[in-house]
């Protein structure tokens, strides 16, 4: 037979993982003109596009519009799509590397890193990645429950998806009833009493994670104020030479910012977002559920390396809380059969080729692209060189290849999988949206798996 990429041989790849990483790596591999490239994309939901999908808030539809880049690979000629079948339950790594030449894992980032306290278990106290799936009708979370009859709620962490938090807790209802918000999340937020929204951050506001254009939504939501407290702004010398050390402009304007909401001081609206920096949970408070939090004033010094390092200054107080939701960092998860680095939250990887841990060597043929490869940092675009150098290397290692076997969808036909094609989705797709129209939404989203495959029946 003729060599993996030849017009009767096409290079046949599998990606596990169908959010912007996974998309982009499908556009490269199959966008190639000197050799002949199928991919089949797979997803453990019956949707594509991720993140996009299930991680953007969802008053920020204009970041979901690069799914119009993802359908346009979806319509280049050797894409197929398998929703609704999920790596370790319905194929196998042998399987899967039986069936194609090369296999990249595109998984993303899933759970939370913890805080390591006391308390932190208790009831009332979550991982954002719940809320923020939850709100956007991810299937996974469409069952959670979140009591938001307390006043005060405290956010840990100041990343995007502490702001996509602390923005959907403040914003009017009436400002999320136009977007493709959950229902059952916007009933939920109309009946909220949250008053007090605590934002906090264990370093300064010189080393914060948000944007410029986040941190600034933030001081314009109506019926909520942005409160800030002077003492955080007035730096020290190892923030004022952070600062200047720095060389892109978004932390000196984010510094900028909160300092021009000193002025405003406590507001008038019914809510407040208070930004508080150099601040570290130490532990939850309550009996049975979360009543409060003790938290510890920090200092930011340099380490011996000359990195900043937030250390407590045995200095505590204790504020009334009755919701947590911790936001601080992301790991992925462990894949059958493949190795794993539990610490960085990774698999091990040399450029995108995964690396054998006992013989320290790439595995033949098995591949990684996005968080589950570098982490979680960057943007959605962030992915995209990422994707890219990954297929280099694939492409790169075809010279040698074994011959692939069957057609999968024969498989999972023979284990009964009902698995979802890419037209399958986008009838689905078209039933949200037909459910959003007369509401003015953008779509109304089926938030259980059973009610999308309803949909094709």
């Amino acid at each position: 037979m003729d060599k993996a990429g030849s017009e009767s041989n096409p290079l046949r790849v599998a990606v596990v993982g169908s959010g912007p990483a996974g998309f982009y790596a499908t556009e490269e591999l199959l966008k190639q003109t000197e050799i002949k490239v199928q991919v089949d994309l797979f997803d453990k939901l019956p949707t594509p596009y991720g993140l996009v999908r299930g991680g953007v808030a969802p008053d920020h539809q204009k970041i979901k519009s690069v799914i119009k880049l993802y359908a346009k690979t979806a319509a280049r000629e050797g894409f197929r799509f398998f929703g609704n079948v999920q790596y370790g339950r319905d194929l196998s790594l042998e399987e899967l590397l039986a069936h194609y030449h090369q296999l990249l894992f595109s998984t993303g980032a899933e759970s939370d890193n913890r805080m390591g306290i006391p308390g932190e278990d208790l009831a009332g106290s979550f991982p954002a990645t719940q809320f923020v799936g939850w709100y956007n009708g991810h299937p996974e979370y469409r069952h959670f429950e979140f009591d938001l009859s307390g006043p005060q709620v405290a956010v840990i962490g100041n990343g995007n998806v502490a702001m996509d938090v602390v923005r959907i807790l403040a914003k009017p209802v009436s400002e999320l009833e136009t977007t493709d918000i959950a229902d059952y999340a916007l009933e939920a937020l109309r009946q909220s009493q949250i008053k007090e929204i605590f934002m906090l951050g264990r370093r300064g506001p010189a080393q914060a994670a948000f944007t410029n254009p986040e941190i600034r939504e933030l001081g314009v939501i109506e019926g909520a104020d942005l409160v800030v407290r002077p003492e955080d702004l007035d730096l020290d010398e190892v923030n004022r030479e952070f600062l200047e050390g720095v060389k892109e402009p978004t932390n000196k304007r984010n510094v900028e910012i909160l300092t021009a909401q000193i002025d405003k001081g406590e507001g008038s609206a019914g809510k407040k977002v208070r930004a508080w920096f150099f601040t570290s949970p130490v532990e939850v408070l309550g009996s049975g559920r979360v009543q409060g939090l003790r938290i510890e004033k920090n200092q930011l010094l340099k380490d011996d390396a000359g990195n900043l390092r937030a250390r407590g200054t045995g200095e505590t107080q204790e504020i009334s809380i009755q919701l947590i939701f911790r936001s601080i960092g992301y790991k992925g998860t462990g894949l059958a059969g493949v190795p794993f680095d539990e610490r960085s939250g990774t698999i091990p990887n040399d450029g995108g080729r995964v690396i054998d841990p006992d013989t320290g060597k790439p595995m033949e043929r098995v591949y990684v692209a996005g968080w589950i490869k570098r982490g979680p940092n960057g943007v959605i675009g962030t992915n995209k060189p990422d994707a890219i150098a990954t297929v280099k290397f694939m492409l790169e290692d075809t010279a040698r290849l074994p011959e692939a076997g069957g057609d999968i969808a024969a498989l999972l036909e023979s284990r009964g999988c009902a698995y979802v094609s890419f037209a399958d989705w986008q009838r689905i797709d078209q039933a949200e949206v037909a459910r959003g129209e007369p509401l003015g939404r953008p779509r109304v989203k089926f938030p259980t798996v059973d009610e999308m495959l309803a949909v094709l029946k």
